[in-house]
């Protein structure tokens, strides 16, 4: 296991206030263990914290007018390697958990009933399950250009695959997409990966086989390990790191991620940490912005304003 820091600082600027809903704190479970967080938002505001039905920490709070600042940052055990299975075989529909039927389903962004013919070919020669998927991301990555700036907020699966290029958002809408066209289930994850050239918040695919739900990435050669999990959820919509009811700016991100060593005295010192240089980012009406940093936008009407937020 890699114990490894993680930090992400947001700079929002706003003329009025907004309610938002945040996702930015990883969660304990069977792939990786929170030993250390802090989270702080200036100026204080009430925050109440809820876990929604893709079991993701999700913090809700109204962004007052002007300027605001919030810094997640967190300590986690990780796996320095992903688990690989090629022996993990297809499961049939009707031999799913009952929490992992949905992530057969086609959503906004993983259009996976046009995609059939498509995920046959990529998949092609490989034993049902594992294989399969493995194949998949095999073929996303040899086959699709990773080009910022290159997708739109609106970008789906479907789009990718005709124009053959897009960030970590859309290699992972496609993998998605393609699984779920060959009945797996999977899902998109959005979070942490120390492996990145310039550190920043990243997307990449669980599918589910076997009896577990294993990691891949398509941007990578081979997927890596040490990697921090925030959100899990059929598509981007889902996962938002911030979702905001009414005008917001984000107008810097900065993130920070890498390996950490105990200290002596018990303290944490940070060795081979990877830092994101400052970033201006304006936030767009939908789930991603150059594909890195997912935002999701929803505008109030005027019948539905309340005080205290704007539409």
């Amino acid at each position: 296991m890699s114990t490894l820091n993680a930090s992400c600082e947001i700079d929002f600027a706003s003329a009025a206030s907004v309610p938002v809903i945040l996702m930015l704190r990883p969660r304990s479970g069977w792939g990786q263990w929170v030993c250390a967080e802090r989270y702080d938002f200036t100026p204080r505001v009430p925050i109440v914290e809820y876990t929604d039905m893709f079991g993701n920490l999700c913090q809700r709070t109204i962004i007052p007018a002007g300027q605001s600042h919030v810094r997640a940052e967190c300590t986690v055990e990780a796996p320095e390697v992903v688990d690989v299975h090629f022996g993990a075989g297809f499961v049939p529909p009707e031999w799913l958990p009952d929490p992992v039927l949905h992530y057969l389903l086609p959503s906004r962004y993983c259009p996976s009933d046009l995609l059939g013919p498509l995920a046959g070919e990529a998949a092609q020669g490989a034993s049902p399950g594992y294989a399969q998927v493995e194949n998949l991301r095999a073929w996303i990555h040899r086959n699709v250009e990773y080009r910022r700036g290159s997708s739109t907020t609106t970008t789906t699966a479907l789009d990718t695959a005709s124009a053959r290029s897009g960030v970590c958002r859309d290699f992972a809408h496609l993998g998605v997409a393609l699984c779920r066209a060959l009945n797996i289930p999977a899902r998109i994850v959005a979070g942490y990966s120390r492996n990145l050239d310039e550190p920043d918040l990243h997307a990449w695919f669980e599918a589910y086989v076997g009896t577990r739900w294993y990691t891949f990435d398509a941007t990578e050669k081979k997927t890596t390990g040490e990697r921090i999990s925030i959100a899990y959820g059929r598509d981007a919509v889902d996962v938002a790191l911030v979702t905001n009811f009414g005008p917001l700016e984000i107008e810097r991100i900065r993130v920070r991620v890498g390996t950490a060593l105990a200290a002596g005295d018990g303290a944490t010192v940070r060795a081979g940490s990877r830092i994101g240089a400052d970033q201006t980012r304006p936030l767009q009406a939908s789930p991603a912005h150059g594909g890195e940093i997912i935002v999701e936008t929803f505008i109030l009407r005027p019948a539905l304003d309340r005080p205290g937020q704007s539409g």
